[in-house]
């Protein structure tokens, strides 16, 4: 498990992918590692999301 300071680093480091439109399979952490949860957690809140509105549906 990470400090704080990683897990914020971590965090941070998610965010600027999601910004940089990279790929959420960049993450350097491992799959049982906490660090990888808070930099998914950055990468999702970075992430722009699609407009899905009722007009796009065809309504």
């Amino acid at each position: 498990m990470g400090t704080r300071e990683d897990i914020v680093r971590a965090l941070l480091a998610g965010a600027e992918a999601g910004r940089n439109g990279d790929e959420p399979t960049t993450c350097p952490y491992p799959a049982t590692s906490l660090l990888r949860t808070a930099w998914i957690k950055g990468y999702a809140r970075s992430r722009p999301v699609d407009d899905q509105g009722e007009d796009d549906a065809g309504t």
